[in-house]
């Protein structure tokens, strides 16, 4: 019995169900090349915070890597399990995240935020963060806030 595809109108953000792809070359990456690219990803992906430029694509990655497009992404799906665009917002949404709930960055606006850790819009920061988190940047910021200075009052009194 097949199930019934979910109505894609329905999600907020325009989220849309992730589909499993296979691609034969992504079985031909020796076990030792993967590896090494697994770990110059993460050096300049995560340790660089290069996912902190808006413009950074999977191009400049695998030029600083010198390897090409199509090894790379076989390499970020296969280690990482995602795109090299959920790669990058994974990173800029933890980011986000820590900025939203730290009462020394109250005073930025969501959009702000979403500058600094890297979208290039303000419509891309909100999906990402929502797919991820459930809830929207405004609605964590505030939460996070609140619960913040609850604690606050708790140590005061």
């Amino acid at each position: 019995m097949s199930e019934k595809p979910t109505d894609q109108s329905k999600l907020p953000y325009n989220i849309r169900e992730k589909r499993e792809r296979d691609a034969a070359y992504r079985k031909m990456i020796s076990p030792k090349l993967a590896n090494k690219l697994e770990k110059g990803i993460y050096k300049l992906v995560v340790s660089k915070k290069n996912y902190r430029n808006p413009d950074y694509s999977a191009k400049d990655l695998a030029k600083e890597l010198s390897t090409n497009t199509r090894y790379l992404s076989a390499v970020v799906n296969d280690k990482f399990g995602m795109n090299f665009s959920c790669l990058l917002n994974r990173y800029r949404v933890r980011d986000a995240l820590k900025l939203l709930a730290d009462k020394r960055y109250a005073k930025l606006n969501v959009a702000d935020v979403s500058a600094m850790v890297g979208f290039a819009n303000r419509q891309s920061f909100y999906a990402a963060f929502y797919r991820m988190v459930g809830v929207t940047p405004r609605t964590y910021k505030i939460k996070m806030l609140k619960e913040s200075s609850e604690e606050l009052e708790q140590i005061a009194e």
